[in-house]
């Protein structure tokens, strides 16, 4: 059956094929599982497919310093050693290291959100699904956290040009401290973030005082939690607080980034989701029939991110999926 809504869904498979490094737990190749499983499930025959344009430098300046945007423009694993002072600059190395096509993957994946976000201003669809989106934690002048640039805030940028409130809803591991501090002193845009907080965990941001300032002020919503959350503690929670947000501030878009890494056995993560507790915060959040932008996020057990966003798709289409309770 198809689903009422009309759903857009971004991909290009040159986004699976970069690769961070032997040890490094970010595994874009886990984009092309999902991917795979979605054209498994046939769900691509219930949804419009589109490959996403390549974000140009200046619609990543929007958001981002035009010096950093032309570095990472630049840079090449072969000069990074020619510019010492700029990778300790802008954040780049351990976390954040340069790759082979690193400049356009950031334009796919950013892309992909701000194509999303346009063709829900234009109403051409309800939903719009980028899971190569979510990359939470770049800064305006820094990567962060295996982030480069911040496709939430490209694509919340561009729903602000059509609705005067726009929500964002945050479910990875981790808080969205970059989307966060994007908008931390406006009323234009409510920050949601459900994540680990505490032990030095990173980022070591988001404690439930942390609420906006300014124009800002009480406009950014944290929810500190701690390890081994489980579903039912997790989605009580969740329906609660959102429930409530978007009856008193009455948002006329939502934007809800789907962490995977809150998934039991993640590799840097230390809930205890399941997909089924983890989707049915997708579930409820497309109940109030709002334009919705729809982003991965963190993820590090590939296999199960990989299940989880697939399951997810299905949820946003109406269409159940066998699910092995991962």
């Amino acid at each position: 059956m198809r689903s009422k809504d009309k759903i857009s869904y971004f991909y290009d498979g040159d986004v699976g094929n970069v690769y961070f490094g032997p040890n490094h737990p970010m595994k874009p190749h886990r984009l092309c599982m999902t991917h795979h499983l979605v054209l498994s499930y046939e769900l691509h025959k219930k949804m419009e497919i589109y490959r996403p344009h390549k974000a140009y430098p200046v619609e990543l300046a929007q958001f981002h310093s035009a010096d950093y945007v032309e570095f990472l423009h630049r840079i090449t694993p072969d000069t990074q050693h020619l510019f010492p002072n700029e990778m300790t600059k802008y954040n780049l190395g351990e976390d954040c290291p340069v790759f082979e096509n690193l400049f356009e993957f950031c334009q796919i994946y950013a892309g992909g959100t701000l194509d999303a976000a346009r063709r829900l201003n234009n109403q051409l669809c309800d939903i719009a699904i980028n899971w190569a989106g979510g990359l939470h934690h770049a800064k305006k002048c820094e990567a962060s956290g295996f982030c480069y640039i911040n496709d939430l805030v490209l694509g919340i940028l561009e729903l602000l040009k059509h609705h005067a409130r726009v929500l964002y809803i945050d479910i990875d591991v981790h808080h969205g401290d970059g989307v966060e501090e994007a908008f931390y002193l406006t009323d234009r845009v409510m920050t949601v973030s459900f994540h680990k907080y505490g032990d030095l965990f990173f980022p070591g941001t988001g404690d439930v005082k942390e609420i906006g300032e300014k124009e800002g002020k009480y406009y950014a919503i944290n929810v500190p939690l701690k390890d081994g959350i489980d579903d039912s503690s997790f989605t009580r929670l969740f329906k609660t607080i959102i429930a409530k947000v978007v009856e008193t501030y009455l948002p006329g878009a939502i934007v809800l980034q789907c962490g995977a890494d809150s998934l039991a056995g993640d590799r840097l993560g230390c809930f205890n989701l399941s997909s089924d507790g983890h989707a049915e915060c997708v579930r409820f959040v497309k109940k109030f029939n709002l334009p919705l932008l729809v982003t991965g996020g963190g993820g590090y057990t590939k296999e199960n991110v990989a299940r989880c966003w697939a399951f997810e798709t299905g949820v946003l289409l109406d269409t159940e999926l066998p699910n092995g309770n991962t």
